[in-house]
């Protein structure tokens, strides 16, 4: 990949990760539309309405209102070349839909959780402070991490910890948590993690699985992702462009699994004498190799570390 040069264009608080790496992948043009699923501080759509102007739009998509009060300030400047939505991304079809804005020339995801989220008292998202178990990205959803810790009976919830945490302690943890019910804030269930698990080894606290798997539970995350990237095939022009920067494992197989299989003539089963599923593929891969951040980003923001950046394009 050949590396256009951008300012990082930043809301306080939030630097954009791999900036430079997703202009490049979105092959951003001057008049293109685009959409950012999430939206979130509006650090990747400036740099995307930047590259695209004269003439670029943009859809910003953010379920939680809060992120999306800081973008609509920090885009402000851009008028009407930028519509701010509030809404889950898995509503993408129907919100390009409602504005007529398709086809589009580029799809971008970054997904996980932003600095801002991280950051703002209240919402439950990190146990670096206490605060209720709540982890909705809106209001509007009713499931709360406190209704699962406290109501999901055990085996329920070793199978969650398992399944969207890959917490090998699982077992331990949900016993823990039952037998220490209620818990009402993040601290206590930090503690009871810690209890369950055992002391840090080294950086990561042995709660981070816990909360993971808890936030993708509560936002139906990987769910919703998958209905977005059907859709976002549907919405892209000839040459258009899906990009997905995501942050742990279970996200990057099923963003990889979906580029495999839409660039793929056959999908049948493994075993077919002869195929039968008339797949037509829809998808190059751009990405053939993961792109991950730069040491000196990595450096300069930590929260880059984990993060892992795959392309396609549409055919």
């Amino acid at each position: 990949m050949t590396m256009t040069t951008l300012p990082l264009t930043n809301a306080p608080g939030h630097e954009p990760v791999m900036l430079e790496e997703c202009m490049d992948a979105l092959k951003v043009q001057r008049g293109g539309r685009y959409v950012d699923c999430t939206v979130g501080g509006g650090g990747h759509a400036a740099a995307i309405l930047e590259e695209s102007s004269p003439g670029g739009q943009l859809i910003g998509i953010d379920a939680d209102p809060h992120a999306l009060k800081v973008a609509r300030e920090r885009l402000k400047t851009y008028g009407k070349d930028v519509i701010l939505v509030n809404e889950n991304f898995k509503y993408l079809e129907n919100i390009c839909t409602r504005y007529g804005f398709s086809p589009v020339n580029g799809v971008f995801f970054d997904l996980g959780l932003s600095s801002l989220q991280l950051e703002e008292a209240g919402r439950g998202f990190s146990f670096r402070q206490d605060a209720p178990l709540d982890m909705r990205f809106s209001d509007k959803q009713a499931l709360t991490a406190a209704d699962i810790v406290n109501t999901y009976p055990e085996p329920e919830l070793a199978q969650l910890l398992d399944r969207y945490g890959e917490e090998q302690r699982s077992r331990q943890i949900a016993r823990r948590i039952v037998e220490r019910r209620p818990l009402r804030t993040t601290l206590e269930l930090a503690q009871v993690v810690e209890q369950a698990a055992g002391k840090a080894r080294g950086r990561i606290h042995p709660a981070t699985k816990t909360f993971q798997a808890l936030r993708i539970e509560v936002n139906q995350e990987l769910e919703n992702l998958e209905l977005a990237l059907e859709q976002s095939l549907s919405l892209l022009g000839s040459g258009g462009r899906i990009v997905v920067i995501s942050f742990h494992s279970l996200e990057d197989r099923l963003v990889k699994g979906f580029f495999r299989q839409e660039a793929q003539r056959c999908i049948c089963p493994p075993g077919m004498p002869a195929c039968i599923c008339d797949h037509t593929p829809r998808l190059r891969i751009v990405t053939r190799k993961v792109i991950k951040p730069s040491p000196s980003e990595v450096q300069a923001n930590p929260r880059s570390r984990s993060a892992r950046m795959r392309a396609g394009e549409r055919i």
